[in-house]
């Protein structure tokens, strides 16, 4: 979407917030939250439209869960180069769960 945020700005917005449970309860804490929930929802919806249409998922997340933990994903968004944070998020979690969970041959 043209409005998608980018890992450049998840990350300002998260350098804003305090390091600590109160954060999910501030309006900026939600917000990161929303996106980085609407963006699994949607490579998980990407996967289960590859395996409807027959073809092989880049990635096989388990239903169990994505493994992704808050302190990960700031690991994960901050150790990108410069360069590649203006990418969406969905995008750099898509590239995440391929690395993370790719699917078995």
């Amino acid at each position: 979407a043209a409005n998608a945020m980018s890992v450049r700005e998840f990350l300002a917005i998260a350098d804003r917030l305090p390091q600590n449970a109160t954060a999910a309860l501030r309006p900026d804490g939600r917000r990161l939250i929303n996106e980085v929930s609407t963006s699994v929802h949607a490579v998980r919806n990407e996967q289960a439209a590859d395996v409807r249409a027959g073809r092989r998922p880049a990635y096989c997340i388990p239903p169990a869960g994505s493994g992704i933990t808050p302190e990960g994903l700031l690991a994960r968004f901050g150790a990108m180069p410069n360069g590649r944070r203006d990418i969406p998020v969905r995008q750099a979690i898509r590239e995440w769960m391929i690395e993370r969970w790719p699917c078995s041959a």
